[in-house]
C-alpha cells in the first residue's frame, strides 16, 4: 500500500506506519490525517491476519512535533472547528480499532503528535522522547482530543498543569505519570512495541477486540461500561475461541485460536 505521507510495512501480521515528513519533524498535516483515515477505515482490510499496528515517526528527532502550523494561517472559527472535527474522527478510528495500536515515540511528541500518541492504546517512549501540549503558546487549545485524553491518562490536576503551562516532559516523567507504558533505549521503541504485540497475538482475537471495546466504554459518558462488559462477556463465551481456550487450559497445552 502506498500513501502520500506514511511509510507502510508489515511483518507477521504486525503493520508499522511511519509518518514520513522528517524535514518537517513529522508535523501532522492534511495528508497525514487523510492517510491515517484511509488505513484505519479501509486499507487494514487488505492485511491478512492483522494482529497489531505500530505508529512511529521517520528519523531520530520526532514522532510528530505538532500540527503543521502553515495550515493554520487562514483558519477562522468555522474552518478551525472543521479541522478539529476531522482530527477527532481520525483519532477515534485509532482509539476504537479492533486490534492493539501502539505509538513508538522516538522523539518529540508535541501538540497534535502528543494527541496522536494518546489515541493509541499504548505508548512506548524512547529515552529521548518528549511529550507536551504547547498550544496555549499560540493562543489556541488542543483540538484533537488532548484536553480529554490527557485527563483520562494522568488525572485532572497534572493534566491541567501541563495544558496551561505548555511544559514539555521527558520520557521518564511521562512513564511516572502513566502517559508512557515503557521507556526503552533510543532506537528500541519499535522493537519493544513488536514484542508486546507478538505476545498479544498469541491470545484470542475476538477477546482482544472486545476488551478494547469495554475499556473504551469506560470513558464513554453515554455508555454503561459495566453493562457493556456483561454483554461482551456473553458474546466471547459464545465463540469457538473460548471453547478452545478452556479445553487447552484443562489439557495443559497452548491454545490454537482461530478468531471465531
Amino acid at each position: 500500500m502506498e500513501y502520500q505521507s506514511l511509510l507502510f510495512a508489515q511483518e507477521n501480521g504486525i503493520v508499522t506506519l511511519t509518518i514520513n515528513r522528517e524535514k518537517a519533524l513529522n508535523a501532522l498535516n492534511k495528508y497525514v490525517f487523510a492517510d491515517l483515515r484511509t488505513f484505519f477505515s479501509e486499507d487494514y482490510k487488505k492485511v491478512d491476519g492483522l494482529r497489531g499496528v505500530i505508529i512511529t515517526g521517520a528519523g531520530e528527532k520526532a514522532f510528530a512535533a505538532g500540527a503543521d502550523i502553515k495550515e493554520f494561517a487562514s483558519l477562522d472559527k468555522e474552518k478551525a472547528s472543521a479541522l478539529s472535527r476531522n482530527g477527532h474522527e481520525v483519532f477515534f478510528l485509532i482509539e476504537r480499532f479492533h486490534v492493539p495500536v501502539i505509538a513508538a515515540v522516538n522523539g518529540f511528541a508535541l501538540g497534535g503528535g502528543c494527541e496522536l500518541t494518546m489515541a493509541c492504546h499504548m505508548r512506548i517512549a524512547g529515552a529521548k522522547a518528549r511529550f507536551g501540549q504547547p498550544e496555549v503558546n499560540l493562543g489556541i487549545i488542543p483540538g484533537y482530543g488532548g484536553t480529554q485524553r490527557l485527563v483520562d491518562l494522568i488525572g485532572k490536576g497534572k493534566a491541567l498543569e501541563l495544558l496551561l503551562t505548555a511544559d514539555m516532559i521527558k520520557a521518564d516523567e511521562a512513564y511516572r505519570l502513566g502517559l508512557a507504558n515503557h521507556v526503552v533505549e533510543q532506537g528500541q521503541e519499535v522493537a519493544k512495541a513488536k514484542e508486546i504485540l507478538e505476545k498479544i497475538a498469541t491470545k484470542a482475537p475476538i477477546a482482544i477486540a472486545k476488551t478494547i471495546e469495554c475499556v473504551n466504554a469506560h470513558f464513554d459518558k453515554i455508555v454503561d461500561g459495566y453493562e457493556y462488559e456483561i454483554n461482551a462477556f456473553g458474546e466471547t463465551a459464545d465463540t469457538e475461541d473460548f471453547k478452545e481456550g478452556a479445553a487447552a487450559f484443562v489439557e495443559k497445552r497452548a491454545a490454537d485460536f482461530k478468531g471465531k
